[in-house]
């Protein structure tokens, strides 16, 4: 009798599950069968980077989200950060945006009590002409950007995610090792999509997920689990990365980029004497730069701010003809043109340089998986607009899943989740094509587009009112 009973169970046991794993169609709470063994979340959040980390601390500060079980896996140890002496050569341009997102969750405070420079005035101009262009508040004082070591964002969002207590599991020393996306991990291709994802990490846990957002940079597991279509190219150059001390400037709140034929150099200010340099050049050129003596590599930058090898005579003639059509058109509009500073020494050891490629994922989202920052996107650094974007997608998932709360609805339902890849994608997609167009614009010394570009940059320049809107769109 004790047998049969036990068959039984098992058969309604089945009957159960089977029914559980085909019940809910997307958009209402589905009620899937959970091995015993398992841990459960409501989110996990692979990666625990800056943009990560800001996931984090973006769900864990939503009252709406209050009920959510919210974990972060972090494959670093946790441990205390000292503020070097020293400051990095690994830096962001926040725009406002960004600062408003941080701000939201108490981490840009921390910010500011340990240190960020502000850009009040950016300076474009290339070596084969003397177009240029400028941007700036309408007072001269308004802050455009500021200046951030990653270190310090990465901590200063660390620190807000500790002051919130329990509302995030932070994971440290762990990462996944596998996942099983239903619908779509080899196995499991005909499992409802409904079910959860499953992950599997280096400690031999096991955690089911109703959501999974993918934050594990650009060669992320998770977006290749999801087996998402992905383009990707080698722009076949390096940025060479190093900070500089600086003479000739009195605030040092100018952000300066010069373009050259190999690539753009860039300076941002770090503080009153200090620059984060980002030179894009060939490999090549990159490696000898690396290497060169200090006395030579500072000679070396000064000359790629400074010389005028590369003009272009025609370009040059026509430029300030049509300059001086726009002086007489645009004249109370006209700034002038600002020199950039000296490098007198370079920091030890802050030079390295590391590749450029592009990926994009042509889709952000599956049921019960998102993409956001360099998962889903990774750009040339020439706008600095990357970690950008990468805040960018925390605000909008953040609201999505505020959303799908506030209407009772599943977070990996894929109907809210294609709400975020739609207003993404919008906004992502023109800063790479508005990049991709300017590195092919500034790759060649060709005179015919050396002329056309040099005109269109004074045009430009001319025009306050495309200006503002230039930088409106640049702050989010």
């Amino acid at each position: 009798m004790t047998a049969k009973v036990l068959r039984s169970c098992r058969l309604c046991k089945s009957a159960l599950r089977h029914f559980r794993s085909l019940s809910g169609c997307g958009r209402g709470v589905h009620t899937t069968f959970i091995d015993n063994d398992a841990e459960t979340a409501d989110i996990v959040i692979s990666g625990g980077g800056m943009v990560g980390t800001a996931m984090a601390c973006a769900l864990g500060n939503e009252p709406h989200l209050a009920d959510k079980r919210i974990v972060l896996l972090e494959s670093a140890p946790k441990k205390e950060f000292t503020l070097p002496e020293n400051y990095s050569n690994r830096t962001c341009t926040v725009s406002p945006s960004t600062v408003n997102l941080l701000n939201s969750f108490g981490a840009w405070d921390e910010i500011l009590q340990m240190r960020c420079q502000p850009v009040k005035r950016m300076q474009v101009w290339e070596s084969c002409s003397d177009s240029l262009i400028t941007f700036n508040k309408d007072d001269m004082m308004g802050d455009l950007a500021f200046v951030v070591e990653n270190d310090v964002i990465l901590e200063a969002t660390r620190r807000s995610l500790t002051a919130m207590g329990d509302r995030v599991d932070v994971m440290y020393n762990t990462s996944a090792s596998s996942y099983i996306i239903p619908g779509v991990t080899a196995g499991h291709k005909n499992v409802n999509q409904n079910s959860w994802v499953t992950i599997s990490t280096n400690d031999g846990k096991t955690i089911k997920t109703k959501l999974l957002i993918g934050a594990d940079g650009m060669n992320s597991g998770v977006r290749k689990a999801g087996e998402f279509h992905t383009v990707k190219w080698d722009y076949k150059q390096l940025a060479l990365v190093a900070t500089l001390h600086v003479t000739g400037v009195s605030e040092n709140t100018v952000a300066w980029q010069r373009f050259l034929p190999t690539g753009p150099l860039a300076l941002l200010p770090l503080s009153t004497e200090r620059c984060c340099m980002i030179w894009t050049t060939t490999p090549e050129n990159a490696r000898n730069l690396r290497d060169l003596p200090v006395d030579s590599f500072v000679d070396a930058v000064n000359d790629a701010l400074w010389h005028e090898r590369d003009k272009d005579s025609t370009a040059m003639s026509l430029g300030q003809s049509f300059q001086g059509i726009l002086n007489g058109i645009f004249s109370s509009e006209m700034t002038d043109r600002q020199m950039p500073p000296t490098i007198v020494d370079v920091d030890d050891n802050s030079r390295a340089h590391f590749p450029l490629t592009l990926v994009h994922a042509s889709n952000y989202v599956l049921q019960r998986v998102a993409l956001i920052g360099d998962s889903a996107h990774r750009i040339h650094p020439l706008a600095g607009q990357g970690v950008n974007l990468g805040f960018g997608d925390v605000s909008c998932l953040r609201d999505i899943l505020v959303q799908s709360s506030q209407e009772g609805a599943d977070p990996g339902s894929l109907s809210y989740l294609t709400q975020y890849e739609t207003e993404r994608q919008r906004a992502v997609l023109p800063v790479i094509a508005t990049i991709e167009g300017l590195h092919r614009l500034y790759s060649t010394s060709l005179t015919p587009v050396v002329v056309l570009r040099s005109l269109g940059l004074q045009a430009t320049n001319a025009m306050t009112f495309l200006k503002d809107k230039i930088v409106g769109q640049a702050s989010g």
